[in-house]
C-alpha cells in the first residue's frame, strides 16, 4: 500500500474486538476491519463537524474507494486501537489513512496489524458533483 508520504495524526480511539467479528476461520473476518476503519474514520469527521447531513446543508463527505492491508490476525477477546491520519487535501478531497494496533496487557498499542483508509470527496449530494472542501475543513488539514 502507499500510504501518502505527508500526512499528520488527527485522531486515536480505541475498539473492543466482539465475538460476532470473528468468523469461522477463528480470526476477525477481513470485512470487519474496514467496520473499524470507518468507525474511525466517522469519529474524527464528527468531532471536526464534518458528518454528512444531507438534509441540513446539502453537501458533505463520501468515499470514493477504500482499502486494506491484513497484516496480522485479530482473535476474539482483544481491544484494538486505530490511529487516522489526513494527508494534505486536493480541491474536493482528502486521503484518510489508518493504522489499526493491537493494545497489550499492559494497556499499550503493541504491534501493527493492518492498515487501511479512504479517499473522502466532498459533494453536493442533489447535484452529484464533487465541490471544494470548506474552508473550516481545511484550515485543520496539513499544508
Amino acid at each position: 500500500m502507499n500510504l501518502p508520504a505527508t500526512r499528520a495524526h488527527v485522531h486515536t480511539m480505541r475498539i473492543p474486538i466482539r465475538w460476532g467479528d470473528m468468523d469461522a476461520m477463528g480470526h476477525v473476518n477481513n470485512t470487519v476491519y474496514f467496520r473499524y476503519i470507518e468507525s474511525a474514520r466517522i469519529a474524527w469527521l464528527g468531532e471536526v463537524g464534518a458528518l454528512p447531513d444531507p438534509a441540513a446543508s446539502g453537501e458533505g463527505p463520501v468515499i470514493v474507494n477504500a482499502y486494506c492491508s491484513f497484516l496480522k490476525q485479530l482473535t476474539y477477546p482483544g481491544e484494538i486501537e486505530v490511529a487516522t491520519f489526513v494527508a494534505p487535501p486536493g480541491r474536493s478531497s482528502i486521503e484518510v489513512t489508518h493504522e489499526i494496533r493491537l493494545v497489550g496487557p499492559d494497556g499499550q498499542a503493541g504491534a501493527l496489524h493492518a492498515e487501511g483508509g479512504a479517499k473522502v470527496v466532498w459533494i453536493d449530494f442533489k447535484a452529484e458533483k464533487s465541490r471544494p472542501l470548506p474552508e473550516r475543513l481545511r484550515a485543520l488539514l496539513p499544508a
